[in-house]
Formats: C-alpha cells, sequence, structure tokens
C-alpha cells in the first residue's frame, strides 16, 4: 500500500462514515478495483475508523464528557443500592434506595450501552464472515443497493419527538441490532442506524446524535480486540506512516461530515445519497457478473 493509497482511504473513510454511502462497502470496492494490498489490512480500516472517531470526541466532546460523568454516577449509586439491599436484608430495616436513572443523560448512558450489546455480539460472531464478505465484489453491491433502500425511507418517516427520557430500552436494542447487520461492507452504518432510529419514533436531530456516539464503544471494543492480535502482526515503518495519514485525513473530512450530516437529516436530504448508492450498488454488483 502506497501513502497515495492510504490518503485517498483515508479520505474516503472519512467522506463515507458519516455521508450514509457505507464506508466499509467503499474501502472495499477501492481495495478490489485498485488491487491495494495490506498485510495488516483489518488493522488498518480499523485504524481509519479510529480516525472518524476522533472526529465524533472532536464535536460531541460536551456529550460525551457527560456520559461518562453520569455513567460513572450510575455505577456509584448502583454499589450504593447494592450495599443498602444487603444492610436492609442484615439488620431487618427499611432504608430507601437512591434513583438510579435521574437526568436524560444518565438514561441516554444505558440506552447506548444497551445498543452496544447487539452490536459487540453480531460483530464478534459475524468477523470473520465480514472479512471474506469484503473480498467479493456482488456483497458490498447487493448492501449498496440495501442501504439506498433505507435512505429512501428515511427521508419519508414522519418526525418523532422521542428523546432519551421517551426512548425506550427496546428502541436502543433494536438500534443496535441494526449496527451489528450494518457491518457488512455496503450497509452505511449511519444511513443503517439512524434510520432504525427513526423507525423507533426518534427526534431528527437526536437520532444523527445518537447514531454517531453509539458508534464510540463499537469502534473502541474493535480496537481492542485488535490489539490482542498485535504480536502477530508486523507493521513497517513505511506502514506505520501510510496508517497515520489515512488516520489523519480521516478524522478532519470525518469532522466535516458530521456537521452536514445535522443539516443532511434535518432537512430531509437524504433521497440523493439513496441514488448514488443505488448507481453504485448496480455498478458493482454489474461488474462482478462482468468480471466473473
Amino acid at each position: 500500500m502506497s501513502l497515495l493509497q492510504a490518503i485517498l482511504m483515508g479520505l474516503i473513510q472519512g467522506l463515507t462514515e458519516f455521508l450514509p454511502v457505507s464506508s466499509s462497502g467503499h474501502l472495499a470496492l477501492f481495495k478490489i478495483l485498485f488491487g491495494v494490498e495490506t498485510e495488516n489490512g483489518i488493522l488498518f480500516d480499523i485504524l481509519l475508523h479510529a480516525g472518524t472517531l476522533i472526529a465524533i470526541f472532536l464535536v460531541y466532546y460536551r456529550d460525551i464528557w457527560r456520559l461518562v460523568v453520569e455513567g460513572c454516577c450510575v455505577l456509584r449509586d448502583s454499589a450504593v443500592n447494592v450495599v443498602i439491599f444487603f444492610r436492609n436484608k442484615a439488620k431487618n430495616e427499611s432504608e430507601g434506595y437512591r434513583r438510579v436513572i435521574n437526568n436524560g443523560y444518565r438514561k441516554f448512558a444505558m440506552l447506548i450501552l444497551v445498543s452496544t450489546i447487539p452490536t459487540g455480539v453480531i460483530g464478534v460472531l459475524c468477523k470473520d464472515v465480514v472479512e471474506m464478505a469484503s473480498e467479493i465484489l456482488i456483497v458490498p453491491g447487493i448492501c449498496l443497493i440495501v442501504t439506498a433502500g433505507l435512505l429512501f425511507a428515511a427521508d419519508r418517516i414522519p418526525d418523532g419527538g422521542k428523546l432519551p427520557k421517551s426512548v425506550t430500552y427496546t428502541n436502543a436494542f433494536g438500534v443496535g441490532i441494526a449496527q451489528g447487520v450494518a457491518t457488512l461492507p455496503g450497509l452505511s452504518r449511519s444511513g443503517t442506524t439512524i434510520t432504525a432510529c427513526l423507525i423507533s419514533g426518534y427526534q431528527r436531530n437526536f437520532a444523527v446524535k445518537y447514531s454517531f456516539l453509539m458508534s464510540i464503544p463499537a469502534i473502541l471494543g474493535a480496537l481492542v480486540l485488535e490489539l490482542f492480535d498485535l504480536s502477530e502482526l508486523k507493521v513497517t515503518g513505511t506502514e506505520v506512516a501510510c496508517y497515520a495519514a489515512g488516520m489523519l485525513v480521516a478524522a478532519v473530512v470525518g469532522y466535516i461530515c458530521i456537521k452536514a450530516m445535522l443539516v443532511i437529516v434535518r432537512k430531509k436530504k437524504f433521497t440523493i445519497f439513496a441514488i448514488y448508492c443505488l448507481i453504485v450498488g448496480a455498478l458493482s454488483v454489474g461488474g462482478y457478473f462482468y468480471l466473473a
């Protein structure tokens, strides 16, 4: 992999991770069509996602800080309630329990936790399938066509009004399943999860925020899993430079695209991306049969 290819893939990742056109699908198509070979391809893909993760932190750092603080408070109050339970049992008392979920950010943190569970399970179980699917031209093509259908639907879903206090844990679990399935190359993670949020009645701006913030545990989890295999990887100095350049480009471009997505969702402008995904998907499927 050359430095130019790394920069181009960083650009593709930054553009397509947050715009609803599937980063994994475009990266897979780019590698297949231009014959990009990397010794540690899955590691580079994850590092590109780490670059867009940096963009999320830059845009939503206030929300992330509140979620971390309130999440820690949830753990603290839950631990205190456990102590109270056993103390009440031991001393035959009836001391009252603390209310654990007492504000919107605590509920938000719990919703993200619930969404992360199915995403993690699907990601671990289907890791090998996803890697194989990324090497077959027809798979991202079909998934891009599916993404087009989801985006057409998203613009036509009536506006919802659900914010953290009114979102149910069942809603959050369903969105988590959608995120897990969207690991398939060609299925847009942001497009799939935002559509799932809108179907569940989320308020549109909150759907965008939820989609991006819920990706943080999934990306961090993937990074941790990959780090366990680092002892078996051999990364050259040239590859380190390429990886760093790709991450930087992904972060900068991703930051710009997050801002754009807020406008796109609010003004219901998904249709143009749906048409794009449909065309690219159809070309990919046609290319598969042409090259076969």
